[in-house]
């Protein structure tokens, strides 16, 4: 089928969803010899406007996995205002290292909900959010590498397509959707937020990365909301001033630090 522009959708906190989703995108782009457009949904300011996209186009939408489903906060606006007009889409979602459960069917099922057809989708790996050794690094090398590879089989796939599938691409999970993956004292960890040392002066560069606008501009030591535990605040601190202290969380990362140490793959369907 023909395909006028390839559009990267994407929410990526800490900037590994938009390597992977950029990354297969840059492929199709060089296969397909169109153009590439970008709307990054990380921020509060870009989930104000809906995102329409036109049937002669290959939208790649990209999530992070939280707790083993598309994360909550983000669900509204995935599913009520990213929208096809009978296009061609390939969900990708991330996690990291413990698994992606139901994540990958949920955003598929969102997606050919919203006026899209699904032809591919995949599950990648890249560094925890909570964490620093869990998934270190990745999507590494070998990562991006698959993505190239995945991209070109994508290519392929839409040289032979004559038409609009019928039925959504076949990827892992279950139906009904498991209920989210719940850690040990649940309630009080939604509650937990990081806390800030005495190394942070005031730049304010944690309040703008919040996906949720959760810190406040004006005292960054400050909550106005909730916290999703997305990381941005932590990982790109210049000064590493802001970090979790509470025990709750404590246990949970350490937890899924000794528990998922092994090398999680990549899981593609076409």
């Amino acid at each position: 089928m023909k395909i006028k522009r390839v559009r990267l959708i994407y929410f990526s906190a800490t900037n590994t969803t938009q390597t992977v989703v950029r990354r297969i995108g840059a492929k199709l782009s060089e296969c397909l010899d169109v153009p590439v457009q970008e709307n990054d949904f990380t921020l509060p300011k870009a989930r104000e406007q809906d995102i329409l996209c036109q049937s002669e186009e290959l939208a790649v939408v990209g999530v992070p996995v939280y707790a083993g489903r598309v994360p909550n906060k983000l669900l509204p606006y995935v599913r009520d205002a990213i929208h096809g007009s009978d296009t061609l889409a390939v969900p990708v979602v991330l996690y990291g290292n413990r698994d992606y459960d139901d994540a990958l069917i949920e955003l598929r099922d969102v997606l050919e909900s919203n006026g899209f057809h699904t032809i591919a989708g995949a599950a990648f790996v890249g560094e925890h959010s909570f964490s620093r050794i869990l998934a270190a690094g990745r999507p590494d090398a070998a990562d991006l590498q698959l993505a190239d590879s995945f991209a070109e089989r994508i290519d392929d796939k839409l040289q032979a397509l004559r038409e609009l599938p019928t039925e959504p691409v076949a990827v892992k999970g279950n139906t009904p959707y498991k209920p989210y993956f719940a850690p040990k004292n649940a309630k009080e960890y939604l509650k937990v937020k990081p806390v800030v040392s005495d190394a942070c002066t005031g730049c304010g560069l944690c309040a703008k990365l919040c996906p949720l606008g959760s810190i406040d501009a004006n005292d960054v030591k400050r909550y106005v909301g909730p916290c999703i535990k997305c990381g941005a605040c932590i990982k790109k601190c210049p000064k590493q001033a802001r970090f979790f202290d509470n025990e709750i969380y404590l246990y949970h990362k350490r937890e899924l630090e000794q528990k998922f140490q092994r090398r999680a793959q990549a899981d593609l369907f076409l």
